[in-house]
């Protein structure tokens, strides 16, 4: 992967796709004060909503990846997988949940940090309802957002959290030039339609899982996967151990104007091929 010196006012946001148990935990770790480094980093966001044990997260997991250098954490579905979290997140400003759950529900889903060179980076976090849970709609939810936060952030970055490409596709077009990237996850497959639209917005349908791609199923033990699609029974999924590979997308924009100049594929490890 080559990438051009930062300019002159240019802030450089690592995001990184689902982070998939211990073993995307230990890929995380091995490659990201690295890539700090090569690519220099302002910022780094990741989802973690599959972090601790292959489904959700704990508190516990959360701070282990704060010290591995990550600055915010997104989630999904699996959020309220343990109770731990539950318990905590309303606390846990660092910690997002999608921002369209129904109102009542504990957390945050939008944070506001903000990078050593003084820039204000917003993150919001959306989840999709095609194929999906119940939730509110993550159009208008993002429109309630940036009508509240526009003004406090130079930076501001969507993390679509859905099942269909389409939705979340369509989510960047009808956010593009109010926002600075939207990025997908939850599909665990790194796309190759990585682009900056005209409005000035980086997007990428999905970012792809930090885990275990070979020989499993979207960083799972393939046995479990395939039984249930031959035979129709459930099984328990089980995280997939082995070497790993790290996925996400590197953003460069302008501060002064929030737009982004250039998206960028990102992976380190083992299991698929390089990003060029």
């Amino acid at each position: 992967m080559s990438v051009a010196a930062k300019g002159a006012g240019q802030v450089r946001i690592l995001i990184l796709g689902d982070i998939v148990g211990r073993p995307g935990r230990n890929v995380v770790n091995e490659h990201l004060a690295d890539l700090k480094k090569e690519l220099e980093l302002d910022l780094v966001v990741a989802n973690a909503e599959n972090a601790t044990n292959g489904n959700g997260l704990t508190p516990k997991t959360a701070d282990q990846l704060f010290n591995m250098g990550i600055d915010l954490i997104t989630t999904g579905n699996h959020v309220w997988h343990y109770s731990e979290l539950i318990d905590e997140i309303q606390q846990l400003r660092r910690v997002l949940r999608p921002a369209n759950y129904p109102p009542g529900a504990p957390g945050h889903g939008h944070g506001i940090v903000t990078t050593r060179s003084g820039i204000k980076v917003g993150v919001i976090n959306l989840i999709g309802r095609v194929f999906m849970n119940d939730v509110d709609c993550p159009f208008r939810a993002a429109d309630a957002l940036l009508d509240k936060i526009h003004r406090e952030c130079d930076i501001i970055l969507v993390d679509m959290h859905a099942e269909a490409t389409s939705e979340k596709l369509a989510l960047g077009i009808y956010l593009d030039g109010r926002v600075t990237a939207v990025v997908g996850t939850h599909t665990h497959v790194p796309t190759a339609d990585h682009r900056v639209m005209p409005g000035g917005t980086g997007l990428q349908s999905d970012l792809g899982m930090c885990g275990v791609y070979i020989n499993s199923v979207i960083g799972v033990k393939p046995e479990s996967v395939v039984n249930r699609f031959v035979n129709g029974m459930p099984a328990r999924h089980v995280t997939q151990e082995g070497p790993a590979m790290l996925c996400g997308a590197l953003i460069t924009a302008e501060a002064k104007n929030g737009r982004c100049v250039d998206i960028q594929p990102v992976r380190r490890g083992v299991g698929l091929t390089p990003a060029p």
